[in-house]
């Protein structure tokens, strides 16, 4: 049992006593046995042996199957499996070593004679072991050795034991179906796309051949640690060192918990066009809608022409690049995890994609832990994806996968191993394999190479993907909208201010809050994510005033920050950077800029040309909550503020809800919705038709935006609502700029 602190499947976990685990572990070995046999040695090799001969690091290990007091607590089944495996095991590497109690009975319909034809017997005779009367008339003679010492025994086991950490892991490199130097990025694929992924057999590769025939869409099964993830980081790093941009596009979806596909974001392989890490359902059903449309545009340049396919389109003189699209989805169950629109929308497209993509080069592969449970595609559109690459999976995922007659996955037993089957799952269609090992570090070293192979070519300029990790918020140095206006000072006023506010869920330009010149142009930001709304804030300062030349818009903030703090320098950092007058405005000074704003509602409201060509105004307002004088009183509550001056609370109430129309905007964040409420009217609150909010009860999003949406958005998740459009977007906040993005801004500046 010492070996069982190593490595347990050294004695298969431990040693097994009751009558029905021996039963199940016979079971195991005579598998095992029809695996050999019909996978390796087929009609090839005769046995074991000389496969491993061939074979080389992907060799089959050898099993030895021990016995003490048979047949105690044996059932008749387990004696059948036992003769049996003595009969056929030894060819297969299995065998056996049999202590025969004799005065234990026999089972029921077990025939002593058949299984030591199968064997070299010893019997006891006195105090010796002689060898059988058949061995013995051979002139056969037997000496046994005396038995060590239990010390060296114990020492020989640990030694054993060390040396066998991690036996049951094979390992095949990489660099054996990479393609030689030279020879990368020479791979056409207008005919068909064969990319390598690993050895079958002893001596042959194994491929992933898409594009010809019914073999157009694959799916891959293999539970938690047998090689699904590898085998993905294969076929992507070896067709990126194969084929060219021009002859095959990346869109990867990544539902899992995790980081897989990051490296393509941040290698930026010219190869992707998207790369979605620990998705979002809502982005990764954008990403199905993009591959339909780029299947419905090369639909419509297929009929121009005249052709049916990729090769008739190239045939017919077609001049724009026309790679394979692999669209590749990692748990791509999660899409039906909701009986919604969501998973309504993706099964459809799914179907069109998969039933019409094959005649336009757009290919689908789809993976995941396990087909079974009510949350997956619907059968139809599974039964059009006749490739099947089963890992190892549990008994019934094995019959999911591939047909009902086809359960060898069942069989498979170390990570890495797999079947490929280009038969719909049909028996006959089986090819064993051992999935390539490719290490993140190496896998990193190929990436770099692809990206040189890419600098080669300047003339083909390749976008950068399109990235959205899940995990973590937007960063606004991906903002090529924001960078552009950064980058001049503009001549002329927009129709209309823009403020960036982070990523969309979907694959379109940044969520963005507009400003025209009309009644509810005001933006409130609710929720307690103290840095998220500080950052919206001043990125939305920053944003406004390089869009307007200097002097051509207007620009308060109001904060109530400590002087010194880091949010206090964060605002002054942006001031400084938006290189605009800007007023600053804290605590009781709030008053005297609320009046003069009021005074200039007033004059514009009464000069309808004048309010038209006066310059915007944007009034901003961190933390609300936190400036008293702006909350409105009622009309008929008790309050002094006819005596002492203006009510600061009434005017601002004025400005919200004349002050939009006139090309005074506002933008506030407030904590809470008790907090909108104390501050606000029901009128006042319709003036801001723009609404970000944050997690919150499903309750107070019912009252901010009309749905309960807000209250399972998580972390770095934020909802944009726009009341007179009607329109609901999920999108993730800008983080806290990096400093070097800040010190290259204010260099440039």
């Amino acid at each position: 049992m010492h070996l069982a602190d190593y490595e347990e499947s050294l004695i298969n976990r431990r040693i097994w006593t009751q009558r029905d685990q021996i039963e199940e572990r016979l079971a195991e070995l005579s598998e095992h046995i029809e695996k050999v046999i019909q996978m390796y040695l087929r009609n090839e090799y005769a046995t074991i042996t000389e496969y491993n001969e061939k074979a080389g690091s992907v060799a089959e290990k050898y099993h030895f199957l021990v016995v003490a007091d048979f047949p105690a607590n044996f059932s008749d089944i387990a004696a059948k499996r036992l003769q049996s495996i003595a009969q056929s095991g030894a060819r297969c590497g299995i065998f056996t070593l049999i202590h025969w109690d004799l005065r234990q009975p026999m089972p029921d319909g077990f025939v002593p004679d058949e299984l030591r034809k199968s064997s070299l017997c010893l019997r006891r005779a006195g105090t010796e072991f002689v060898l059988n009367k058949q061995q013995a008339e051979l002139g056969v003679t037997l000496t046994l050795d005396l038995p060590v010492a239990p010390a060296l025994a114990v020492d020989l086991v640990h030694k054993i034991g060390k040396a066998s950490i991690d036996s049951n892991r094979v390992q095949v490199p990489f660099s054996q179906v990479a393609p030689p130097p030279g020879q990368e990025w020479i791979e056409e694929t207008s005919n068909e796309l064969r990319v390598a992924i690993g050895r079958t057999g002893a001596t042959k590769l194994q491929y992933l051949a898409i594009g010809k025939g019914t073999r157009q869409h694959a799916l891959f099964a293999g539970k938690t640690g047998s090689g699904k993830s590898t085998l993905f980081h294969v076929i992507i790093t070896n067709l990126a060192l194969t084929c060219s941009p021009d002859q095959v596009q990346f869109y990867l979806i990544d539902f899992k918990k995790g980081v897989e596909f990051k490296c393509y974001a941040t290698k930026h392989l010219p190869h992707a066009k998207v790369v979605a890490i620990e998705s979002d359902r809502e982005f990764a059903l954008s990403v199905l809608q993009r591959v339909d449309e780029e299947l419905r545009r090369r639909g419509d340049m297929f009929r121009k022409l005249g052709v049916q396919d990729v090769a008739g389109y190239k045939r017919a003189g077609g001049t724009e690049p026309m790679p394979r699209t692999l669209l590749l989805i990692d748990e791509f169950q999660e899409f039906f995890i909701e009986d919604d629109t969501i998973a309504q929308g993706a099964s459809l497209l799914f179907d069109r994609i998969v039933r019409q993509g094959r005649a336009f080069g757009i290919h689908v592969l789809l993976g995941s832990q396990t087909l079974g449970g009510a949350y997956s595609l619907a059968r139809a559109t599974l039964g059009q994806m006749v490739i099947r690459v089963a890992l190892q999976c549990n008994e019934a995922d094995a019959y999911l996968i591939m047909d009902e007659n086809n359960s060898a996955p069942r069989l498979l037993s170390r990570p890495g191993e797999g079947i490929y089957n280009d038969a719909a799952g049909a028996i006959e269609g089986n090819s064993p394999f051992q999935v390539v090992w490719l290490p993140d570090d190496e896998r990193d070293k190929w990436l770099d190479k692809v990206q040189i192979l890419s600098a080669q070519h300047p003339e083909r300029h390749y976008s950068r993907p399109i990235v959205f990790e899940g995990n973590a918020p937007a960063d606004i140095a991906e903002n090529e909208l924001m960078r552009a206006v950064l980058d001049k000072t503009p001549d002329k006023t927009p129709i209309a201010g823009r403020a960036w506010l982070g990523a969309p869920n979907s694959i379109k330009g940044p969520t963005e809050a507009v400003f025209p010149r009309q009644s509810g142009s005001n933006l409130l930001i609710v929720g307690q994510r103290e840095e998220a709304s500080l950052t919206m804030m001043g990125l939305s300062l920053l944003a406004l005033a390089t869009q307007y030349p200097p002097g051509a818009a207007k620009f308060i903030f109001c904060h109530q920050a400590v002087p010194g703090s880091t949010e206090a320098e964060f605002v002054d950092q942006i001031v400084r950077l938006a290189r605009r007058e800007v007023l600053i405005v804290r605590g009781h000074d709030v008053g005297p800029a609320i009046d003069g704003l009021a005074a200039e509602v007033k004059a514009r409201g009464g000069n309808e040309p004048s309010a038209s060509e006066a310059a915007p105004t944007f009034l901003l307002i961190h933390g609300l909550q936190k400036f008293k004088k702006l909350r409105h009183e009622d009309d008929f509550s008790f309050s002094s503020s006819s005596e002492s001056g203006p009510d600061t609370g009434a005017q601002f109430d004025q400005i919200i809800t004349e002050g939009s129309g006139c090309g005074i905007h506002i933008i506030t964040t407030v904590d809470t919705l008790s907090s909108v409420n104390r501050f606000m009217n029901r009128k006042a609150l319709g003036e801001f038709a723009m609404r970000v909010i944050f997690q919150m009860s499903a309750n107070d999003s019912a009252s901010l935006i009309d749905s309960p949406k807000a209250g399972n958005l998580g972390l770095h998740r934020a909802l944009f609502y726009h009341e007179q459009e009607g329109y609901l977007e999920t999108f993730r906040p800008y983080a806290m700029p990096q400093p070097d993005w800040l010190r290259q801004l204010a260099a440039k500046k």
